[in-house]
Order: structure tokens, then C-alpha cells, then sequence
């Protein structure tokens, strides 16, 4: 049992590491507090069992075919985290804050490939953190504040601060960490002003591009409200229930995802690579080496020329590949390759402690895709979600991979040191993870007019 401010409440114990799910850090976004800003948790009397997780923000399933995440039954009382500790005894254990990717429009802590307990095993208190997603966590609304879901991540961090001592933690040894959108939060939270003294280092897993000014989220939200014959307002979007603004999110046709952070000049100025950057945070960025093929399906011909990109210069840096191998490559830096280096370039280039790497290690389905460092990191290599891109029956080099990646993870968390050399704008190097060897590269081929 552990007492916090709001109320007491009781985990479980499994294999060493104590488990505590499903504690409120703020209020249920219902009623007149949706589409707004956290508020303060309510407290409790006696104690709180706090052994299932939460319910997932409003959303629909990640993909077809997969069970839904989210029901209407299910509500609004999403604020909820999740903490895995090794010592309840402990003091000053580091603390590592996980914020979920999933396009600004899926993602839970249920999941199970976010399952904190071998990453806390490895000496760390770990947090997990619901947030809300689409139109609920980031629609833009005339008079409301935007980015209610980094809002959200903002009041976690601030529980974090108050409470982890309880669990054994370090309030001064906070690393936040987060792959895509989750990445792109991280990034954003490490040049905000809003967050400064919540934590001292952060890990960003491939960083997205991706930023709407307000007129843009506005139209989106317009096209939505006429989709669903609705007032495009506050009180518009309050009176309707969350599947149906869910049924029409895609109304505005929008590539990738109609959601995403919206550039308010307040919690978000800019891109994380032009919005000043905190020297004082340590930061470890990277992206996987394909990230493309865990986002869309390859074209077996495609018209490179459509991406925008260097052609020529990507064929001379690459010679003999296909044009669909070319796609990859392009597609990969556009999306999250660039955006991942150029966020490690403004960090490093602000005076910052930077560290960069690749993830290289190919699976036997994807290819080294987005997303498949994630079990890597939790150690949870054994889920349905690995297997995606592991297969069935991971291979020998996946368990010492993802025991040296976590390694160098809590390294980091509790020394500020991942274990390889520092990123700079001279020789740029960077970590190459693979096996059943890393090494260190330049980071330049394939990055062409970064």
C-alpha cells in the first residue's frame, strides 16, 4: 500500500516488482471539463485498489480487424497511469515516463507490448501514462486551449513530481520517454518553458513531422462538424458523444492523421528542431533504418519524384537499389528520418548533451520498421504486437538486443550516459543497433538536404 496525495492505494506484487494501475492524475474530461485543459484529480477515502488499468481515450481500432481498444461504455475517465517499481523500499531509484505513439489518434497502457515490469526489474521505477487522443485530446475549438493531450502528459509529469518518492523514486532523476507521436511529445516537452524542472533527461524513438497552425486544425474541425451536423464550437462538440466524432474523424481527408499538435505560441511555438530547444536536458534521439515499411505498404512502382525529395542525389547515394527500395528510403527520411536528426541537430547545436542512433536490426517480417524497437525496450518481445514484426518464434539475437538496448535506456535514466559517444555537428556519430554487434557510423548517407 501507498499513500499519495488524493488517497491510498493498493498494487500487487509479481515476480519482484510491485505494480500499481489505473491511478487517477486528473480528473474524468466529462461533462464541463471535456475539450478542456486537465483539472485536479478528486481524492478518496480508504484505499483504492489500483490492480487493472484504466480506460483507454476514445479511439478506434488501430487497425481493422483488431478488438477494439476503447467502447462507449468505457467513458471519458482516461487520466490514469501506471507505475512498476523494483524496491518499494527503495530511495532515489531513476524514474523513466512513458508517453505511447499511435498517430495522435490510438494508443493505451493496456496495450500489453507497454507491460513496465522487466524494464523496472532493470532497476527503474516506471510510469506508463494514458493520454487523450483525437478530436478529445487534440481538435482545435474556438476558445479552448489546444494540445489538451500534451496538456495531459504535462499533468502526469507534475504527479510524477509530487508523488514517485512513494514508490521509490527520484523526482530529480525523471528521463521521459516516447516513440512516434509519443517521440514527437517528448521533443516538444524538452523546449517548453511548461515542463521545466519535470524532468532532467529524454529518449525520443523516431520523431514524426507533422504540425498544423490554427487555421488549418479549424477547416479540419469545420469539414468534422458539417460531417456530423454539429455546431463547430465548444458546446457543438461537447453535446456529441465520443463515437460520433469518432465515426467522423476522417471527414477532412487528411493524409496519415487529421490530428496532431497544433502550433497554439504557447505550449507549441514550432517543430521541436525550431522551437529552442532547453540545453540543460539530456537528450537521446533516434529512428529505425526503414522506418516506412511499419507505416504504409511499398509501391512496386512508385513515383519517387512525388516525395519532394532528391532523386538523383538518393540514387547516387545509393546505387544498384530498386526504385521500391529507394521509396523506403525516401518515404523513411521524410516522415521521421529527418525530422529525428534535425531535432538532434538543433538540440546538440543549443549546447545540449545529445546522443543519436539507428536502429538497423532487421526482422524477418518489416524489415527494421517503426515501431519495432518498442518491444525491444520493454522487453515485452514475447506479445502479439512483436510478433508483427519478429514473427513467431523470435530468433536468439532478439533477447540480447533488446538486454542491451534496455541496458543502455536505464544507463541513461540513471547516469545520463546511454554508453556510446556524443552526437555533434562535426563528426555526427551515431549508435548503430544491430546484431549481433553494434558500432558507431556517420550520420549522413541517406539523409540528403536535411
Amino acid at each position: 500500500m501507498v499513500k499519495t496525495e488524493t488517497g491510498a492505494v493498493r498494487g500487487e506484487i509479481a515476480d519482484g516488482v510491485a505494480s500499481f494501475k489505473g491511478i487517477p492524475y486528473a480528473a474524468p474530461p466529462e461533462g464541463a471539463l471535456r475539450f478542456r485543459p486537465p483539472a485536479a484529480p478528486k481524492g478518496w477515502d480508504g484505499i483504492r485498489d489500483a490492480v487493472a488499468f484504466g480506460p483507454a481515450a476514445p479511439q478506434l481500432p488501430p487497425m481493422p480487424g483488431l478488438p477494439p481498444i476503447w467502447r462507449p461504455g468505457d467513458g471519458l475517465d482516461c487520466l490514469q497511469l501506471n507505475v512498476w517499481t523494483p524496491d518499494l523500499g527503495a530511495a532515489g531509484l531513476p524514474v523513466m515516463v512513458w508517453i505511447y505513439g499511435g498517430m495522435w489518434r490510438h494508443g493505451a497502457t493496456r496495450m500489453p507490448h507497454y507491460d513496465g515490469a522487466a524494464l523496472a526489474r532493470s532497476g527503474v521505477v516506471v510510469v506508463t501514462v494514458d493520454y487523450r487522443v483525437g478530436f478529445e485530446g487534440f481538435g482545435h475549438l474556438p476558445g479552448v486551449p489546444d494540445n489538451r493531450g500534451l496538456r495531459d502528459q504535462v499533468a502526469a509529469l507534475e504527479w510524477v513530481q509530487r508523488e514517485v518518492a512513494a514508490f521509490g523514486g527520484d523526482p530529480g532523476r525523471v528521463t521521459v520517454f516516447g516513440q512516434s507521436a509519443g517521440a514527437a511529445s517528448v521533443a516538444l516537452h524538452a523546449c517548453s518553458s511548461r515542463t521545466a524542472g519535470l524532468f532532467r533527461r529524454a529518449i525520443a524513438q523516431s520523431i514524426p513531422d507533422g504540425y498544423r497552425d490554427p487555421a488549418e486544425a479549424g477547416e479540419i474541425t469545420r469539414i468534422m462538424a458539417q460531417a456530423a451536423g454539429a455546431e463547430p464550437t465548444w458546446e457543438g462538440f461537447a453535446a456529441l458523444p465520443p463515437e460520433a466524432i469518432l465515426a467522423v474523424q476522417d471527414a477532412a481527408g487528411t493524409p496519415g492523421s487529421p490530428y496532431g499538435p497544433v502550433i497554439d505560441g504557447d505550449l507549441v511555438t514550432g517543430p521541436p528542431w525550431t522551437a529552442g530547444p532547453r540545453p540543460e536536458i539530456d537528450l537521446i534521439c533516434g529512428f529505425t533504418h526503414e522506418e516506412y515499411r511499419g507505416i504504409g505498404a511499398v509501391p512496386q512502382a512508385p513515383d519517387l519524384s512525388a516525395l519532394g525529395l532528391d532523386t538523383a542525389a538518393y540514387r547516387r547515394d545509393h546505387p544498384g537499389r530498386s526504385d521500391s527500395e529507394l521509396f523506403v528510403t525516401m518515404a523513411s527520411d521524410m516522415l521521421v528520418r529527418r525530422p529525428t536528426v534535425r531535432t538532434a541537430d538543433a538540440h546538440a547545436g543549443a549546447g545540449g548533451r545529445t546522443w543519436l542512433y539507428d536502429f538497423a536490426w532487421r526482422g524477418p517480417t518489416l524489415g527494421a520498421a517503426h515501431g519495432i524497437d518498442v518491444p525491444f525496450v520493454f522487453g515485452t518481445t514475447g506479445t502479439r504486437y512483436a510478433a508483427r514484426f519478429l514473427g513467431p518464434a523470435p530468433s536468439p539475437d532478439v533477447a540480447v538486443l533488446s538486454e542491451r538496448i534496455q541496458s543502455a535506456w536505464v544507463r541513461f535514466a540513471a547516469t545520463g550516459d546511454p554508453g556510446w559517444p556524443r552526437y555533434d555537428l562535426s563528426e555526427r556519430l551515431m549508435q548503430i543497433w544491430n546484431a549481433p554487434d553494434d558500432h558507431l557510423a556517420a550520420c549522413l548517407t541517406g539523409l540528403t538536404a536535411r
